[in-house]
Order: structure tokens, then C-alpha cells, then sequence
């Protein structure tokens, strides 16, 4: 079975909001609808779970109503930080789901996922038991220890940039936090650093710039237009 596990924990304070910012409206559909959307129409997802915001649960199954979000099997609670919040969502499924299940963990805030990222998360995580969407990093890096100047730089070819959906088995992501908790490891800022914190390899799948990360207003700007935009056809 592959289950979609988003992850709508947080308060999102960077976008200075009065709501959660995984619940603003954009042309008159919330942020967390387009995330759900995009799982929902995936053929090979087969459940989608999310870990909610205290106070917001009885909204998001009352928009996953309206919107026909029938995946939406199981609804957890959001944490103290992203760390624990992905951790009642594992320790939730594992309630009654099988160890070899694969589990794709997604922000909420991320709601231009695409078929493609989604179905290339699936097979390299088939393949390599888990798998972290990422894109090139295109900019120059530089290194700092104040802030303020640099004196050097970082070949940008040794990195890779982030996101999400990041894949793996159930069963393993249970010992993953296992572990963690055993060795007081309690606030890694994602699945793929949580992995690589206690010693594990990470393989990659395919991620997308337009794979944007809703944080601050200027986010839902850029999300707007990739919303009213389209590919030219003369493009390859």
C-alpha cells in the first residue's frame, strides 16, 4: 500500500497570518486542498493521512468533504515541532498498517506537487528503500561563521536542495523515530536529516522548482502565478 502522510502541524508564524497558513484560501480553495488534490488524482496512492493543527481538524475533514477527498482515511495530531509531529503521524499508521508500506511524507504547504514528482518518490523509494525529492542547486554558496561577510565558498555541485515528498517503508520510519527518542534526538528539521543525523544514507528522486515551499507571503504570490500561468508549447 502507498499512503501520502501530510504533514499540516504547524502555525506557520513566518507568514503572519491570523490561520494557519495551510489553511488560506487561494482562488477560493485552501492551500491544504491543493496538496490533498494532487494525491488524491495519483493513481498509485492508494490513503492519504494528515497530522493536523490542534483545532483544525473538524475544518479539514470538512473540506476534504467538499472538495472529495475521499483518501482521507486517517487525521493525526500535530506535534511541538515538524520532528514530532511526523512522528505521531508514523506511530499512528503503524496502528494498522503493514511494516513494508510505503509512506510518502509531505508538506501541506507544498500544493504544486506534480504526478511526476510523486510517481518518481514511489519507484526510487521501491528501489532504494527510501527516497528524498531534490532539486540542483543553482546559485553560488557562500560560507559564514557571523552573518555578516564571507571569506569562502562551497562547490554548489556537492548539493542538493530539499523537499518534499520524502519516501520510505513504515517500518522503517518507526525504528527511525525509535531510535531517535532513544538517543534524545527530538527536533531534526526533516525526515532526510533526521535519516542522515543517525548515520543512514538518503537517495534521491526527482524534485521540480516550481515544487515551492509556501513560507512567507511573497510565497503565495509566487504560487498565485504559477497557478494562472502555462508552459509554452514551442518549449522542450
Amino acid at each position: 500500500m502507498n499512503i501520502a502522510l501530510i504533514i499540516a502541524g504547524g502555525a506557520g508564524e513566518r507568514m503572519g497570518q491570523d490561520i494557519p497558513k495551510q489553511f488560506l484560501t487561494v482562488n477560493e480553495k485552501p492551500v491544504i486542498v491543493y496538496t490533498l488534490e494532487a494525491f488524491q488524482r495519483h493513481p498509485r496512492i492508494d490513503e492519504i493521512a494528515v497530522v493536523c493543527i490542534e483545532g483544525w481538524e473538524q475544518t479539514l475533514r470538512a473540506y476534504a468533504n467538499q472538495f472529495d477527498i475521499d483518501k482521507l482515511k486517517n487525521v493525526f495530531p500535530g506535534g511541538n515541532n515538524g520532528q514530532s509531529s511526523i512522528r505521531n503521524g508514523i506511530f499512528g499508521l503503524r496502528n494498522n498498517h503493514a511494516d513494508d508500506d510505503i509512506v510518502l511524507i509531505h508538506d501541506a504547504i507544498r500544493p504544486m506537487v506534480s504526478e511526476e514528482i510523486i510517481s518518481d518518490c514511489l519507484v526510487k523509494t521501491e528501489q532504494y528503500g527510501c527516497a528524498i525529492s531534490v532539486i540542483p542547486c543553482a546559485e553560488a554558496m557562500l560560507t559564514t561563521e557571523d552573518g555578516v561577510k564571507s571569506f569562502d565558498s562551497f562547490p554548489r555541485s556537492n548539493l542538493k536542495r530539499t523537499q518534499t515528498p520524502q519516501g520510505f517503508r513504515l517500518g522503517e520510519m518507526v525504528k527511525l523515530h525509535e531510535e531517535a527518542l532513544e538517543k534524545g534526538i527530538t527536533n531534526s528539521i526533516a525526515s532526510c536529516t533526521l535519516m542522515v543525523e543517525l548515520g543512514y544514507p538518503v537517495f534521491f528522486s526527482m524534485g521540480s522548482e516550481k515544487n515551492i515551499k509556501l513560507t512567507t507571503v511573497e510565497d503565495l504570490d509566487i504560487f498565485k502565478a504559477l497557478l494562472a500561468v502555462r508552459r509554452s508549447e514551442w518549449l522542450k
